[in-house]
């Protein structure tokens, strides 16, 4: 058979091919080749074929069929053979395939050679893909070899026993003894491993951790040779000694000092001399600073040296390389919180990065800006994010309006100035902001009463100029609906007042009404302010005439709104102006929904609460809309939750307490639901004063070996009872039965109907969320008739 092509041939012959089909052709034809003198046992060009396979195997090409071929060449005595046998090993090998386990005494086998190249392979190959099941039978082997002392093989070894122990971590306490020596060696390569080393131990082992942290006085010594050593060719990269090594033990020192007062008490001087020392002109000077940074803001080091830190990211602000920016942008967001007066410092270079080309730059300035906000600086930052909205990119805008948004509400200096923000905001960027920044501005403008002149002509003004902007234009819609007779009498007195007549106010309305740009939304917002002003003006006939046009509207929502508001003019006129006067102070609560009473059907009743007011509860709103589907969607009632103190309920204490000194008739518990260790009991009380009135206290108990965490009990009934279910005492259900949580539900049956129950319950338990529905219909007759 004819000598194999050589692999230099190979690549020449594959990089003539104009075509991906003609590259593949030559492949298929040379793996054939390759396949046919496999199963001859070519022991003769078993090493170049291997070589070329690689190859193929680099450019994407299948070359699995040449797997046992690596581990004979591994078997080999040839030095050569075995450099590409292991080479081949480490790229079409992994743990997942059986055959890498042929390999074990053979890399026993060369970690025990005469020759340190050898040895140095097998350490290789082991760190490379070594599977669990290897490293368990060769830990021994590389533990000896971390041992000795060549150089050349400590580095190998080092490397090795990190692959070691992050695949088998129970074998740390091996490799403990042979670390004791390593920081003290001169071979650069052997103190940048042993650093890898003792970081992986470092993470993996609190024990290790505290063990190593005696060694923070010589990690100190070797990084204060680096940094003071003179010019070493041999390590000396743009004019810094080992810049790879200072990393490494930089990154060490911040696992060592974090959390500890000593350990970082030894280090601040170090820091602060290579925080003082390094070159900022070459990349390599601010990687050896950027580290610097992260290791003094990770440990607990001096307020000087934090201000310095926080400095060094500031320059790197203005250097011209974008990636160091940008690192810079996303490190001083992190520290913000704990040093914030340090960063107020470089405001100004932080809002010069808004005006950045770069994308990324851009959003992290603008985090970074929102972060520094505060009641001293509200009015500058805000001209500048206002300025930045007005000219950013579209994906900007919403996060931007958003957070403008927050930072108004917290920090507004006067009512004025916060419409006027939030007026600026709906202006420029109305399509991106929330849909919760109608309904809130709405509420900041009812409760500055004596801003309701300025603001409805503002928003007048701004809707002569563009109806584009819709969140803008539904709130001067119901502004100028609540407001219009003084937009028409000018009563402003904060700016010179309009003269704005009544027709022309109605022209607006009635355009919104007619736009194209107008969402069905808008238009509902347009009708309504277009009714309210039948009040406030004098054009009743008009108004009455635009009300019963859109009574026939293919919109359905301004269709019935329209039939609603025919109706009030001919039915019920002598009600209209009652309904229609202006909205009061709104009070800012929780979008919960109500306290203190239950709603049923739109109608109040406060019967079932018969207390003083408590708060509600802040809790999702979905979890009380889940439990309408309870009991099949329409007959039923959602809870309202209230809160009380997190104490299990006593009939003598704070139940007491809660219904007002009420004398209570005990009835017979009963057990509602016993499924997978969780018991729920219930005990039940009546009031007599109210004796529709049936308090219900849970007991929830847990059997079972584990805690039961993040236990929520939510309960539904139908909607000719009413319902409200107090906080619980806890959310942790103990193991065991060591304990119990409680919660007190109060229902209200003025039809003394048979009492009937459906109960969820979710909870997580041994790392696994479980929900389980359950319904209740055995309740004793004493406590609902």
């Amino acid at each position: 058979m004819p000598a194999p092509i050589r692999l230099r041939e190979l690549i020449r012959t594959i990089r003539t091919a104009r075509t991906q089909a003609e590259e593949r052709e030559m492949i298929q034809k040379e793996c054939a080749a390759i396949r046919s003198s496999f199963r001859e046992e070519d022991n003769t060009y078993r090493c170049r074929n291997v070589a070329k396979l690689l190859y193929m195997h680099m450019l994407g090409y299948p070359a699995h069929f040449g797997q046992l071929e690596c581990l004979k060449l591994i078997a080999s005595q040839k030095f050569t053979d075995k450099r590409i046998g292991y080479l081949g090993a480490m790229l079409l090998l992994d743990e997942r395939q059986d055959v890498h386990l042929l390999m074990t005494n053979c890399i026993k086998n060369d970690l025990n050679h005469s020759t340190q190249y050898v040895q140095g392979l097998a350490l290789c190959t082991l760190g490379c893909m070594g599977s669990s099941e290897m490293c368990r039978d060769l830990a021994g082997e590389v533990e000896k070899l971390l041992k000795t002392s060549n150089s050349y093989l400590r580095k190998k070894a080092a490397l090795c026993a990190v692959h070691v122990i992050r695949k088998v971590p129970e074998l740390m306490e091996m490799f403990l003894p042979a670390t004791k020596n390593l920081l003290s060696e001169k071979n650069h390569g052997v103190l940048h491993t042993s650093v890898v080393l003792l970081t992986e131990m470092c993470e993996r082992s609190p024990d290790m951790l505290s063990h190593f942290r005696k060694l923070v006085p010589q990690l100190v010594r070797i990084l204060k040779n680096l940094i003071m050593s003179g010019y070493s060719p041999e390590h000396d990269v743009s004019g810094i000694s080992d810049p790879f090594l200072q990393v490494r033990i930089l990154r060490l020192l911040r696992i060592l000092g974090k959390g500890d007062d000593d350990s970082s008490e030894a280090m601040n001087d170090i820091l602060a001399q290579v925080a003082t020392n390094t070159e900022t002109s070459k990349n390599v000077g601010n990687a050896i600073l950027y580290e610097t940074v992260l290791t003094i803001m990770d440990i607990k080091s001096e307020s000087g040296l934090r201000v310095l830190a926080i400095n060094i990211l500031g320059r790197f602000l203005l250097n011209n390389d974008k990636n160091i920016r940008y690192v810079a942008l996303t490190s001083l967001l992190k520290t913000v919180q704990t040093d914030h007066n340090a960063v107020q410092r470089h405001r100004s270079t932080i809002v010069d990065c808004l005006k950045d080309l770069d994308v990324s730059i851009k959003r992290r300035a603008m985090e970074l800006s929102f972060a520094l906000v505060n009641g001293n600086n509200i009015r500058g930052m805000m001209k500048e994010l206002l300025y930045f909205l007005d000219s950013c990119d579209p994906d900007f805008k919403a996060d931007c309006a958003s957070g403008i948004f927050l930072a108004a509400e917290k920090y507004a200096p006067s009512k004025r100035w916060h419409i006027d923000t939030i007026m600026r905001v709906l202006t420029t960027a109305g399509s991106y902001v929330r849909d919760d920044s109608v309904p809130n501005l709405i509420q900041l403008i009812t409760n500055s009463v004596e801003m309701h002149a300025y603001t409805v002509q503002r928003l007048y003004k701004a809707l002569l100029d563009d109806i584009s902007q819709q969140p803008l234009v539904q709130v001067a819609s119901w502004c100028i609906g609540e407001y219009g007779d003084l937009l028409v009498s000018g009563q402003c007195e904060e700016e010179e007042p309009i003269q704005v007549s009544e027709d022309e106010v109605l022209d607006v309305l009635e355009g919104l009404l007619v736009s194209n740009l107008s969402t069905p939304v808008t238009r509902g917002y347009s009708l309504t302010a277009i009714m309210k002003l039948s009040t406030r003006f004098s054009s009743l006939n008009r108004i009455k005439k635009v009300v019963s046009i859109y009574g026939s509207s293919i919109d359905v929502e301004l269709q019935q709104r329209a039939v609603e508001y025919n109706a009030l003019f001919k039915k019920y006129d002598h009600m209209r102006p009652a309904l229609l006067e202006r909205m009061p102070i709104m009070e800012k609560t929780a979008t919960n929904g109500p306290s203190e009473t239950v709603q049923t059907n739109g109608e109040t009743d406060s019967t079932i609460l018969d207390t003083k007011h408590l708060p509600s509860i802040s809790q999702p709103a979905s979890q009380a809309n889940d439990l309408l589907d309870l009991l099949g969607g329409n007959d039923v009632v959602p809870i309202i939750q209230t809160t009380v103190p997190t104490k299990p309920a006593s009939a003598g204490g704070e139940l007491l307490d809660l219904l007002g000194d009420l004398s209570l008739t005990v009835i017979p518990p009963m057990t509602a639901y016993n499924k997978n260790g969780l018991i729920i009991e219930f005990t039940f009380e009546r009031s007599n004063p109210n004796p529709n009135i049936a308090v219900i206290t849970i007991h929830a108990t847990n059997s079972t070996e584990a805690d039961m965490t993040e236990f929520v009990f939510q309960a539904a009934v139908p909607k000719t009872f009413q319902l409200q279910l107090l906080s619980p005492s806890s959310n942790v259900v103990p193991a065991f039965n060591q304990g119990s949580v409680t919660q007190v539900i109060r229902v209200l049956n003025p039809q003394k109907q048979q009492l009937r129950m459906r109960i969820k319950l979710t909870y997580t338990h041994k790392g696994s969320p479980v929900q389980d529905l359950a319904e209740v219909n055995n309740f004793p007759p004493q406590s609902w008739q």
